[in-house]
């Protein structure tokens, strides 16, 4: 029996959708990107730890990704570098891992007959909406490193398609939240924040609108996406077709948590001003029509659940709720 390839499994996402294949039965494959203290990200603690082949090491490596994706089916990449901020800092590294990396992938893919790759991308690569909700037509606008970097990842795969054969699905998927986020991104950021004992709350810009999805439904749809029986299209949003200002989302999660604290504008978050995106709501049509998938989670049950998780965190583990970069 063949594998299923995730790499970032030790991630955010990525863990979650290890969790979610080996609930469905799929014998899964998780790279964890090597590092010298043997830890397996948010896998470590994971009860389905010990029910998936655990591998370190990089995408960044194609002599490594070769010898990785053998006896693979389908690889879920999701290995990437993805806070924007750093993006700004550290350019090349973003298209080194997510660029190169995918390029890596694809060539492996090739020489082990791999069946499928699906290639997680991001709403990102739209930049600010020219028209709402964005179906995948919309142009595509690189407005940081990181979007540019993801959308380089875009081409290579699609290219491998075209060129080679390769069957490849690439996912924009749209905000996702839930357990295990980085406090880099806007919900732990709130949250974390809420919980903590300043009397303020620090956020960038308050005027950009999300479509934000629980992390449960995205890992869902893309599960949904890999088992599509799909001939021509190859990208597909992946959101809620909703969306809520940075504002009203800081305002509806004071309302959940009981917690009242005046919001502020801290310039060090704010994007340059010609790289925020302003505004991203999903148009998930196509999607839905050849999946028939639903998002299961609203968002105010999602972030019930994301702060229930991040007070344990807090409370219990002495989580780490600085900003940075």
């Amino acid at each position: 029996m063949k594998s299923i390839l995730v790499t970032g499994a030790g991630g955010f996402i990525g863990s979650h959708l290890v969790e979610q294949l080996i609930e469905n039965g799929f014998k899964v494959k998780a790279l964890i990107e090597y590092n010298s203290f043997n830890h397996h990200g948010w896998l470590e603690k994971s009860k389905y730890k010990n029910d998936c082949e655990i591998i370190f090491g990089d995408i960044r490596d194609k002599y490594f990704c070769t010898n990785l994706t053998k006896n693979v089916e389908k690889i879920f990449n999701l290995a990437a570098l993805i806070s924007i901020p750093y993006s700004y800092v550290s350019p090349n590294s973003y298209f080194q891992t997510n660029a190169i990396g995918v390029l890596n992938l694809c060539e492996a893919s090739l020489e082990n007959n791999v069946d499928e790759l699906i290639q997680m991308s991001t709403s990102e690569v739209y930049g600010s909406a020219q028209y709402s909700p964005i179906d995948e037509n919309h142009p595509t606008v690189t407005q940081s490193p990181y979007s540019a970097s993801k959308l380089s990842a875009e081409a290579i795969a699609n290219s491998f398609n075209l060129s080679f054969g390769l069957n490849i699905k690439i996912a924009r998927v749209f905000n996702t939240f839930g357990p295990r986020q980085s406090t880099r991104a806007i919900i732990p950021v709130i949250i974390s924040q809420l919980l903590s004992k300043s009397d303020k709350i620090k956020i960038g810009s308050l005027d950009p609108t999300r479509d934000l999805n629980y992390v449960s439904d995205s890992c869902s749809a893309l599960i949904a996406l890999a088992n599509a029986k799909i001939n021509k299209e190859k990208i597909f949003n992946i959101g809620s077709n909703k969306s809520i200002s940075i504002k009203n989302l800081a305002e509806k999660i004071m309302e959940l948590t009981n917690i009242k604290k005046e919001i502020i504008t801290d310039k060090k978050r704010i994007r340059p001003i010609n790289s925020e995106v302003n505004n991203l709501q999903c148009d998930n049509n196509l999607f839905k029509s050849l999946t028939n998938f639903t998002p299961q989670v609203s968002l105010s049950d999602g972030l019930l659940k994301t702060i229930n998780w991040f007070s344990s965190k807090i409370k219990y583990d002495n989580f780490d709720t600085n900003y940075n970069i």
